[in-house]
């Protein structure tokens, strides 16, 4: 199993454009792509909270503000991001050996959607999990022990791939190893 971004795709640069697009509008300073990086990984609005209150001090974002974000990073999803070099080869060789994958991400299905087509993903995964499909978002191992009943694998025989705090904290709730690339996972399940 593995995470979206940062794991197989760099998409800071478009979840960037897209904040600044908000924040300009409420004449609000922009955010570099460093400070962006960090607020990655825990779905679209609150990823739009934590810039606001990054530029206004704790402040919360309005519902037209958290609106505002997910109509421009749709416009944005997949225009820019960039595949991780190791991602294609390291999903393709996965498939070779006969190895289920799936993607678990907080990433809302409308823009992990455009992000897994621009990127040619969807063919080398065989479950999407994102983060409006389920009750709980990661770190709840929800999605994972989806994943692990879908497959029908135990939590011993399974890896996650990630490259987060969330992560690391998801693959532990839910008992399964942690591999903090691709290509480790890839090594590990072909040796």
């Amino acid at each position: 199993m593995f995470d979206l971004d940062g794991t197989l795709v760099d998409t800071t640069c478009e979840i960037t454009l897209a904040l600044n697009a908000v924040l300009v509008e409420r004449g609000l300073p922009a955010v570099d792509e460093g400070a962006a990086r960090g607020w990655i990984g825990r779905g679209a609005r609150e990823i739009m909270a934590c810039a606001y209150r990054h530029a206004c001090g704790g402040a919360e974002p309005d519902e037209p503000m958290l609106q505002a974000f997910e109509w421009h990073y749709a416009a944005q999803s997949g225009r820019c991001s960039r595949l991780r070099p190791e991602a294609l080869d390291g999903l393709r060789a996965l498939r070779s050996l006969g190895v289920a994958t799936a993607l678990v991400t907080n990433k809302e299905t409308r823009f992990a959607a455009a992000v897994l087509h621009a990127h040619d993903l969807w063919g080398l995964l065989d479950a999407v999990v994102c983060g409006d499909m389920l009750q709980h978002r990661k770190p709840d191992p929800l999605g994972v022990e989806h994943c692990l009943a879908r497959f029908r694998t135990a939590p011993q025989r399974a890896l996650f791939a990630g490259d987060s705090d969330i992560d690391v904290t998801t693959a532990r709730n839910a008992g399964v190893a942690l591999c903090p690339s691709l290509p480790a996972a890839a090594r590990r399940l072909s040796a």
